[in-house]
């Protein structure tokens, strides 16, 4: 071999090791400062993408038992309609018996009386019974059937579990 080429390939393979040296020195810097660095972000992203799924299922299953309370209350206010309505019917045909018992007690003991006074007593009472019977049984009938008071305890009802 010649003095030139001696030192030509004496040059190449400084090169070589040097790059072989450099490749050697990436590797560790990567495995010792840059591999943990990328690992521990890659695992604060994955405990945030953890605690983003668990609020986002909590909520659902907040959103679920909302729901589940929201149908309860829709079937609460359907069963306190229906039993406002039955007690307001059962109201106002008690009213009517007992206006018509009444009616015919005051006709039973108004029968002993002198036929003409009888008969003015009869009309007198019968007015004045029908006609109470029948204020009684409106008042009743407003107080307990007025349909914009049962709307507006619905609506109160529903305001408060909203509220709730």
């Amino acid at each position: 071999m010649t003095d030139p080429q001696f030192y030509v390939k004496i040059a190449l393979w400084s090169q070589i090791a040097a790059a072989a040296l450099f490749i050697c020195v990436l590797a560790w810097l990567w495995v010792k400062f840059f591999q943990p660095a990328v690992l521990a972000a890659q695992e604060r992203q994955n405990k945030q993408i953890a605690e983003a799924e668990r609020h986002r299922d909590e909520a659902k299953a907040m959103m679920d038992l909302l729901h589940t309370q929201m149908d309860g209350a829709a079937h609460d206010a359907e069963a306190i309609i229906e039993r406002a309505t039955a007690q307001a019917k059962r109201e106002y045909d008690a009213a009517v018996a007992e206006a018509k018992d009444a009616g015919e007690r005051a006709l039973a003991n108004a029968q002993g009386e002198l036929q003409r006074a009888r008969a003015s007593a009869r009309e007198q009472l019968r007015r004045e019974i029908l006609d109470r019977a029948l204020t009684q049984a409106r008042q009743d009938a407003e107080i307990r059937v007025d349909a914009p008071v049962n709307a507006r305890l619905v609506n109160d009802f529903l305001g408060s579990l909203e509220r709730a």
